[in-house]
């Protein structure tokens, strides 16, 4: 990691709280930046259920990932105390606008609808999307084109990317909508669907685990999208303040280390 020191950092952090509270004067209403330095607290929304980003240790039950990593940095730079709200990829928008949680730090990539909806900070990292299926099926989608026909079913998750892009991407595929709780890839192991759509990052870890299904077509890995935390839309002070933090925190190397700690495999 190229460090930064303690006192270096803390100034660049300090520009930027300086930067959204410019920001903040010019907007109309008050920031949820400010919000949360009174309450003393800033509320993650986060799934859970997507390692190695967001997901609940087997022992401890306690969150871990590269998403809970950087939520507590960003805690610990604005001397705040972090707290984790469980949400689901369905209800990410609603919780935002429902003050339930102050940011989302899971693993969301960018997407034009969640755009509409909600505010994106500028990108940590990149994905794109692969199939995964079981080894035994391996031979029978050997290009993007095998996936995209009738008789073919493909599970995703419930108000992710993955299930736009097979929608918009692979159409005459029949889509299975799996609804959190429950995973996609559970739906593959059960032989109820023939293939789910994985990120890159997900799929390094779930081939790991799981080692009777196989990600296909990782050469050739489609949608290349940004990652980004996302927060609520109309409020320009927090998201300034945010981006800030962001690209601070990709100068100094932090990025780049818990990329590598959690195996990150990006596009």
């Amino acid at each position: 990691m190229n460090r930064r020191s303690v006192p270096a950092v803390a100034a660049a952090i300090a520009g930027g709280l300086a930067l959204a509270s410019t920001a903040r004067a010019q907007g109309a209403g008050a920031s949820r930046l400010q919000a949360v330095q009174q309450a003393g607290v800033i509320r993650f929304g986060t799934t859970g259920d997507f390692n190695p980003m967001s997901f609940r240790d087997a022992a401890s039950r306690e969150l871990r990932g590269h998403q809970i990593d950087a939520a507590r940095q960003l805690a610990t730079d604005m001397n705040l105390r972090a707290e984790f709200v469980p949400t689901d990829w369905r209800t990410l928008i609603n919780g935002l606008q429902a003050n339930q949680y102050d940011a989302v730090f899971t693993g969301t990539s960018m997407s034009v609808a969640r755009a509409m909806a909600a505010s994106f900070t500028t990108p940590w990292g990149r994905n794109a999307f692969v199939p995964l299926v079981a080894r035994a099926n391996v031979a029978r989608f050997r290009d993007w084109d095998a996936l995209n026909q009738r008789g073919v079913t493909i599970g995703t998750n419930l108000g992710t990317t993955m299930e736009q892009f097979v929608q918009q991407s692979l159409p005459s595929a029949t889509l299975r909508r799996v609804e959190s709780p429950a995973r996609d890839w559970q739906e593959l192991l059960a032989g109820r669907v023939d293939a789910t759509m994985s990120s890159l990052i997900e799929a390094a870890f779930l081939t790991k685990e799981y080692p009777q299904i196989v990600s296909i077509l990782a050469d050739k890995p489609r949608n290349p999208i940004p990652m980004a935390f996302m927060v609520a839309a109309g409020d320009p002070a927090w998201l300034t303040f945010l981006n800030a933090w962001t690209t601070i925190r990709l100068a100094s190397g932090f990025f780049d280390e818990i990329n590598t700690r959690w195996g990150l495999v990006q596009a």
